[in-house]
């Protein structure tokens, strides 16, 4: 009989946590709409060059695509964020997908460049919506000491979206026209949000939260978006997240067209290399980081933010010999480097929930969505492009190992103002 998804990142002598059916219903169609989430944003990555040829854009301008869709979403997240700590998620959970999904289906019908910037402006509305709910509806279902181990299930969607956006991108879009992609994208979106709709239910905010911590967070709530600036233990998790996504942003909107011009490779198989790889290092990389996070908690309560650090000091010699290095060595150096960079998702998201208590859980994953997208995935894009527009793109691409500096010593400095979680029940 299958594992659990609780049983999946057990420890050795560890008697795993059941699933309330709720719980498990939640999980389930949460993640695959963080799949879609994701396939629907790496779509565009992975056909970019054919977009590029159709349209006549240089690369500055595909890089402000994605940075106009971060700017709707960072302008988004702190209405709903405020929203839902208010009212109900799981209506604005079905809005936020079926908005993103219909917008991804509207790609069949763009024919300009002004048409595709509005296009993917608007997705990014939908995203600010199901990105902030879902991991504060997930945590009034499991309580800290699990968050890390049920989140990093929830976040195996970020690689296994991402490789199939850049598989259905490159692949469908090579043989059948860019626009085609983006139609396969969006259909199940809005069957998986309909399925929400009907059987997924509400939790009650903290829920999972023990007493204690309730009782504290009252006076949180009072002080909103100017208490969370001065929670080091959240800033540092979210500056240090802020930085990672620089260089992640960067990456996974330029690597199809870098490996199409540096490694000669065609536009389909530059999107299936990628694709393959993004898809076993983020399996792979994101089971064993949540699994070394939680057996490291067991002895160590900043467990969370000091593995998320390493992950980010592993990558860099990696990331340099991608950028830098002779072409042949490209792939596989690729394949190590988003190995160890995968290995901070199910942590460092765990460490930022669990720096705050329930009631203000939505707003602080809305200001934490505002600012890793404002610091971080919002300008990389566009900044690597203005720099391959007027140098080339391994230059551009180089910025980003200086973001993951910074990443790594953020995380190490927020080590400090980690929260002692409850023991672990056996």
């Amino acid at each position: 009989m299958p594992a659990s998804p609780a049983e999946t990142f057990a420890e050795p002598g560890r008697r795993p946590h059941g699933i309330a059916r709720p719980a498990l219903i939640a999980l389930v169609l949460l993640t695959g709409l963080n799949l879609l989430n994701y396939l629907d944003r790496y779509i565009l990555p992975g056909a970019q060059p054919l977009i590029q040829q159709e349209l006549h854009a240089s690369d500055e301008s595909m890089g402000a695509l994605t940075t106009a869709l971060f700017v709707t979403y960072m302008l988004t997240a702190p209405l709903t964020g405020w929203l839902g700590d208010r009212f109900r998620r799981k209506p604005l959970i079905v809005a936020g997908a079926t908005l993103w999904s219909v917008a991804t289906l509207f790609t069949f019908w763009v024919h300009s460049y002004d048409s595709l910037y509005f296009r993917h402006a608007l997705v990014g509305v939908g995203e600010a919506t199901f990105g902030i709910f879902a991991p504060a509806v997930i945590s009034d279902f499991f309580p800290p000491r699990d968050r890390n181990r049920i989140l990093s299930i929830f976040y195996l969607a970020i690689p296994v979206g991402a490789a199939l956006g850049y598989l259905v991108g490159g692949q469908l879009g090579q043989h059948f026209g860019w626009r085609i992609p983006f139609v396969v994208g969006a259909v199940p979106g809005l069957l998986i949000a309909a399925a929400y709709a009907i059987w997924a239910s509400e939790p009650k905010r903290g829920n999972s939260e023990a007493p204690v911590q309730a009782k504290a967070e009252k006076t949180s709530v009072l002080g909103g978006y100017a208490n969370l600036f001065r929670n080091p233990g959240y800033l540092c998790a979210t500056l240090g997240m802020a930085m990672m996504v620089f260089t992640m942003g960067g990456i996974s909107n330029w690597m199809p067209t870098f490996l199409h011009r540096f490694a000669g490779m065609d536009v389909a198989k530059a999107g299936t290399v990628l694709g393959g790889i993004t898809v076993v290092d983020g399996v792979a990389g994101t089971w064993l980081g949540g699994w070394l996070a939680q057996r490291w908690l067991r002895t160590n309560h900043r467990a969370l933010y000091l593995l998320s650090a390493w992950s980010m000091f592993l990558t860099l010699p990696l990331a340099a010999l991608v950028f830098f290095g002779p072409p042949a060595w490209a792939v596989p150096a690729l394949f190590a480097a988003e190995f160890f960079l995968f290995l901070n998702t199910g942590p460092l998201n765990a460490a930022i929930v669990n720096s705050v208590s329930a009631p203000v859980r939505s707003t602080a994953i809305a200001l934490n969505l505002f600012l890793i997208h404002l610091l971080g995935d919002a300008p990389s894009p566009k900044i690597i492009g203005m720099i391959s527009d007027h140098a080339n793109l391994r230059l551009g691409l180089g910025l980003t190992l200086v973001t993951l500096v910074l990443s790594g010593v953020l995380l190490f400095f927020g080590a400090r103002f980690a929260p002692v979680l409850e023991p672990e029940a056996r």
